[in-house]
């Protein structure tokens, strides 16, 4: 036992998540537990296997990463506690000696593929996908010199900057991207705990289930946050599993649960969605000071608060 924090995320060595948990936490101070999938790494952290885990929770191509917004929506409670962004960019490797020409099927996972669908039907015609569980698993598996080439099932893998050198791969093509600007948001989950002190540029981030017996549900609740002030960054529907046509909102709002626009925009939700679960609240990664609108600051809500106090006690200033 190091006795350093644990920290889950989504293997083997060398993925994008890897380089974001380094990111976040120098590997000195933390003990790293690779696994097989996103929902694996969220487990641990329930089970108690691991403090924390490292995810990807949308990227710049494909939006929201489904496998963790619908992992962080159901069991018990996590929150967010931190979040980074890296850019994403990819090589393609192969075993020495082939080349572009033989190449028929290419690995990757799944997100990974989406950001360089459009250069692989420019680059790689005749080739088709084949679904890795991460963005180094297939170049390993590539590597691993006691597996016949017959045998891999893929001639080629689409790996993380670096991942050729690493496993002496030959690196055919490399900064591939679709999307130039391409980039994977990554967070840092935990078990309930206080959230980390508001820096003025921070993030909340919540699943809402929005009530089924009354029309115009969904501008009720986006007016909770609208009248107090508060912007949102991020709203996207997800399907309620057992409930075909039903859907929750997973949202990313400007601010921070210890200021009073948002407590009030959360008070607002509790008392007109039947679910509302706070997913933490958290710096954001671009430091940008969030404005507040005009009658919203703590000072404002603080100031109309003393004003009812005293109208209730026959006080009418």
């Amino acid at each position: 036992m190091s006795g350093l924090p644990r920290y889950a995320f989504l293997g083997p060595e060398g993925t994008f998540t890897e380089a974001a948990l380094r990111r976040m936490v120098p590997p000195d101070q933390a003990e790293y537990i690779p696994v097989i999938d996103v929902p694996t790494a969220i487990a641990a952290v329930r089970g108690g296997d691991a403090d924390y885990a490292v995810v990807a929770i949308e990227n710049t191509v494909e939006g929201g990463v489904t496998a963790t917004l619908d992992t962080l929506a159901e069991g018990s409670p996590l929150v967010i506690v931190g979040e980074t962004v890296l850019p994403v960019a990819f090589e393609l490797l192969v075993r020495r000696g082939v080349r572009v020409r033989q190449i028929r099927r290419v690995s990757a996972h799944s997100h990974g593929w989406a950001q360089v669908r459009r250069w692989a039907h420019a680059t790689l015609p005749e080739a088709t996908f084949v679904p890795s569980s991460s963005n180094t698993a297939a170049a390993r598996l590539l590597a691993d010199a006691s597996v016949a080439a017959d045998q891999v099932g893929f001639d080629a893998a689409l790996a993380p900057p670096g991942t050729g050198a690493a496993l002496g791969l030959e690196v055919l093509a490399d900064g591939i991207a679709d999307n130039a600007n391409a980039a994977t948001r990554f967070v840092r989950v935990g078990r309930p705990e206080e959230p980390p002190a508001p820096t003025g540029a921070d993030k909340t981030t919540l699943v809402v289930h929005l009530p089924t017996d009354r029309s115009g549900a969904l501008l009720e609740m986006l007016e909770q946050f609208a009248v107090r002030g508060v912007n949102l960054s991020r709203i996207e529907s997800r399907p309620i599993g057992e409930r075909p046509g039903e859907y929750s909102f997973s949202i990313d709002a400007l601010g921070h649960i210890a200021e009073q626009r948002m407590a009030e925009a959360l008070i607002g939700l509790r008392r007109t969605c039947p679910v509302v679960r706070y997913l933490g609240s958290y710096p954001a990664v671009h430091r940008e000071v969030t404005p507040i609108a005009t009658g919203t600051s703590d000072a404002d809500f603080a100031t109309a608060r003393t004003w009812v106090e005293e109208l209730r006690r026959g006080q009418h200033a």
